[in-house]
C-alpha cells in the first residue's frame, strides 16, 4: 500500500502545477503597457524573474517589457561576456528584441555584495533614461514617461544582496522626485516588486504555489489597469525555458550551487507581485 501512495505523489504534485498555471492565467493582469523590469545583474531576469517575464510577454497582452541592468555583473572579470548571456536569455524568456535589453556600465553600480548603491543616482538614471523632459514641465503639467510600469526586488531583495536591495529604494527614490513638483497629478508609472519569502518556502518549487495563491487572496486586491496583487505560475514546458535560459544562455553562471537553484527554487515557477504605494 506504501508504494501506491509514493507513486501518487508526482500525480499529485503535477496536478496541482496544471491546475495553478491554468488558474493564474485567468488572473488580472497587466496588458497594453509599457513595462520596465529593473534588475542588478545579469541572470536576475533568469532565476529570480523569469515567470513573470514569461507571462506578461504573451503576444495577446500587447505588452512591450524592455529590462534595463545596472552592472555587467563584472565582480570576476566576465562583464562583457555577462551582457551577452542576458540578451540571450531574455530573448528566450520573451522579449521582442535585443534592443530591449539595456545594461549600465557605471563605477557608481559595482557588482558587489559590500555595497548599496545610492537611490538618487539610480533615481537620477531612471529620469534621464524614462523622464528625459521633465525638467522642461511645468507644475501645471502632467508628468511624462516613456513606461507605464516598473517590476524590481521588494525591500529585502530576495538573497539580501544589496544590490538588489538598492533597485528598491532607488524605484522609489524616482517615483517620488517625478511627483515632487506633480502632486496634484496621479503619478504615471506604477511600482510592483518581487515577494521576498522564508528560506524554506523559496526551495520547495511548485508546492509553495498554494500558500502563495492564498495569501494573494488575503491581501486588498485592486482592479483597473493596474490591478494588484500579480501573481503568475509557469506551466512546466515554462518552467523548462526558464531552466534553459540558465544552462544555455548563462552558461558562465553555471556553478554547481545554481544547479539546486534552478531545480528547487520557488522563484524558477512561480512570482507574486505587490503593487507599492507611492507618493
Amino acid at each position: 500500500m506504501n508504494w501506491v501512495v509514493w507513486a501518487s505523489v508526482p500525480v499529485l504534485v503535477a496536478v496541482l502545477w496544471l491546475y495553478t498555471s491554468q488558474l493564474t492565467r485567468s488572473f488580472p493582469t497587466l496588458q497594453g503597457k509599457r513595462i520596465l523590469l529593473l534588475i542588478a545583474h545579469p541572470d536576475d531576469e533568469a532565476m529570480f524573474f523569469a515567470p513573470t517575464l514569461l507571462a506578461l510577454t504573451r503576444a495577446e497582452l500587447r505588452n512591450h517589457v524592455k529590462i534595463l541592468c545596472l552592472s555587467s555583473g563584472d565582480a570576476d572579470g566576465l562583464g562583457e561576456t555577462r551582457k551577452k548571456e542576458l540578451v540571450k536569455s531574455g530573448l528566450q524568456l520573451g522579449l521582442r528584441s535585443a534592443d530591449d535589453v539595456h545594461i549600465v556600465e557605471d563605477k557608481n553600480f559595482p557588482d558587489s555584495m559590500a555595497v548599496t548603491w545610492h537611490p538618487r543616482l539610480i533615481s537620477n538614471l531612471l529620469t534621464a533614461v524614462f523622464a528625459p523632459n521633465m525638467a522642461a514641465l511645468s507644475s501645471k503639467e502632467a508628468p511624462q514617461t516613456t513606461i507605464d510600469a516598473i517590476i524590481t526586488f521588494d525591500a529585502d531583495g530576495i538573497s539580501s544582496h544589496p544590490n538588489h536591495k538598492s533597485l528598491y529604494t532607488g524605484a522609489h527614490a524616482f517615483l517620488k522626485a517625478l511627483m515632487h513638483r506633480h502632486s496634484g497629478w496621479e503619478c504615471p508609472i506604477k511600482l510592483y516588486t518581487l515577494t521576498t519569502t522564508s528560506i524554506f518556502r523559496k526551495y520547495i518549487g511548485i508546492l509553495d504555489a498554494p500558500a502563495t495563491i492564498v495569501g494573494a487572496m488575503t491581501r486588498r486586491k485592486e482592479l483597473g489597469s493596474f490591478p494588484a496583487p500579480l501573481m503568475f505560475v509557469t506551466s512546466p514546458v515554462g518552467y523548462r525555458t526558464a531552466q534553459k535560459a540558465m544552462t544555455t544562455a548563462h552558461e558562465s553562471q553555471m556553478r554547481w550551487f545554481r544547479w539546486g537553484w534552478i531545480s528547487l527554487s520557488r522563484y524558477m515557477v512561480l512570482n507574486d507581485l505587490r503593487k507599492e504605494k507611492t507618493l
